[in-house]
């Protein structure tokens, strides 16, 4: 039997091709905001500790965005199932712009943590609902490629935030790290109140938003995050990994056994029943791993054991943002052509697994070379730039139109929750095999008459953070191995909706 044919959307349901270039260019910039404001006080936290004054470690002013922003994903995907994308996109950049500006004007840390959730509520909105407007922008058979574009966008920015902020560090000051963002989304926010469309209304007249179940969420997705970064965050010893675990579980549960209940769940658990949705939800979290794996720790070692520079540790990632540019590009242009997206995701999940083999071969023979752990980064961006359309195109076509915006957020918080989650798991494994050698590292010293000082503990303690960062890497390869399992459960094509109900006719691979 051939393989079913896509029927063309419409034209004319969608604007003229210079309307559709310039809102998609904003949606562009708008994603490259959020994703950049992620990673980029990494190289300007320890500039903004001098100058600000506060108790709270400033290590609340990176996690205060992530978690502001992952809470809000699913509440921003439900509101534009019921209100349209554009309301509801420029809203997230009015909450995003205001945000800027309060962290631009910070006077201590307090006030940039509060500033910063406020920036992270929009920033969440930003990623969700610049990948869902492609669907208010372009018929069906060109969304690929342009989800593909934003794929880049989003990873190159992630990359990119690291030197961008250690460049304007080092040449003005932090405040502009935050008031860059103001012009930029002030340009978005004109051009696309009046280039994008309004996007269509799913769901019945009555439908009206799960508070409750939003709360659940809301409570479940900050005590697991907190329990993920509380090693960095000081907090008090009441809030142990235990409590903070088992809380998060309970309202995890209990968020679950609601949406099963509510009239009108936030989340409906219908979503997850056909098995290429679970398959691209497991990707998406693995894909999520694999990104701040390697944007969150490598850098540390390039600097503490290489003695590079910050600026100079972010030159370093640059192959990582070339895979994932290329590879993204060609990605949309590979499903635009028909190409099966389980061979897209085996390859994307083959290249990110070879790209944590040779990390971490790099990390055994040549441990003190810059370059060739460097170099190792290449096919790691290069699957996760295959990956990232996969995840988005296949979410969308596998889930009922009503539920078009609901759908588009849930992999993008589950990304959020791996990097945040298993970058936690791992720097934690890391420090523990670090701290395993250090008896190593006290022989050593005691012997050396320098002490400390000396270049044999000074090799010692890189021997111990490498061996330590290749096991690492190496169970980083075996997850994201784990999701490429399940690439079998992926369509085989990519087809329009079948029916009213947006489902692709589009057969399991075999």
């Amino acid at each position: 039997m051939p393989p079913p044919v896509a029927v063309p959307s419409p034209s004319s349901d969608f604007p003229p091709a210079r309307q559709q270039r310039i809102a998609f260019a904003m949606l562009m910039l708008t994603l490259a905001m959020a994703a950049l404001d992620q990673t980029i006080l990494s190289t300007a936290l320890p500039v903004m500790a001098r100058e600000l004054p506060g108790r709270w470690p400033l290590a609340w002013a990176f996690s205060s965005y992530l978690l502001a922003a992952t809470v809000v994903i699913t509440l921003y995907g439900r509101l534009a199932d019921l209100l349209g994308t554009r309301r509801v996109l420029l809203w997230a950049l009015g909450l995003f712009l205001l945000g800027s500006l309060a962290c631009g004007a910070s006077r201590s840390v307090a006030q940039l943590v509060l500033a910063r959730a406020v920036q992270g509520a929009g920033g969440g909105g930003l990623m969700t609902l610049a990948m869902l407007s492609v669907a208010s922008l372009f018929p069906l058979e060109q969304r690929p490629r342009f989800q593909s574009l934003l794929g880049a966008a989003y990873g190159i920015a992630t990359l990119f935030g690291p030197l961008l902020g250690g460049t304007l560090v080092e040449h003005l000051t932090w405040h502009w790290a935050f008031w860059l963002n103001v012009p930029l989304a002030l340009l978005a926010a004109g051009l696309l109140a009046m280039t994008l469309p309004a996007g269509r209304r799913h769901g019945a007249a009555d439908a009206r938003i799960d508070w409750p179940g939003g709360a659940l969420l809301a409570g479940a997705l900050v005590l697991l995050l907190l329990a993920t970064q509380r090693g960095r965050l000081g907090l008090p010893p009441a809030l142990g990994l235990g409590p903070l675990l088992a809380g998060g579980l309970a309202l995890a549960a209990l968020f679950l056994w609601r949406q099963q209940r509510a009239a009108h769940p936030l989340l409906p658990l219908s979503l997850f029943a056909p098995a290429a949705y679970r398959a691209t939800s497991l990707m998406a979290m693995a894909s999520g791993v694999a990104l701040y794996a390697a944007v969150a720790l490598l850098p540390p070692y390039l600097q503490d054991r290489l003695h590079l520079s910050p600026i100079g540790s972010a030159w370093h990632l640059l192959p990582l943002m070339a895979g994932v540019t290329f590879a993204a590009i060609g990605s949309g242009r590979l499903l635009r052509a028909r190409r099966s997206p389980v061979t897209v995701a085996r390859a994307a999940c083959a290249s990110m697994v070879l790209g944590f083999v040779l990390l971490a071969g790099a990390l055994q023979w040549w441990p003190t070379q810059a370059l060739a752990l460097s170099l190792g980064l290449l096919p790691l961006g290069i699957g996760l730039g295959l990956v990232f359309p996969v995840v988005t195109v296949v979410s969308q076509r596998t889930s009922p139109a009503q539920h078009l915006g609901i759908a588009t957020a849930v992999p993008v918080m589950l990304r959020s929750l791996g990097g945040a989650g298993g970058v936690a798991l791992l720097a934690a494994l890391l420090v523990h095999m670090v701290e395993a050698e250090m008896a190593t590292v006290t022989a050593v010293a005691a012997a050396a008459p320098v002490g400390l000082a000396s270049p044999a503990v000074a090799q010692a303690l890189t021997g111990a953070h490498g061996h330590g960062l290749r096991s690492v890497f190496l169970i980083a390869g075996l997850a994201v191995l784990g999701a490429g399992l399940c690439t079998r459960w992926l369509p085989v094509r990519l087809t329009p909706a079948a029916d009213s109900a947006g489902r692709p006719a589009a057969r399991p691979a075999a």
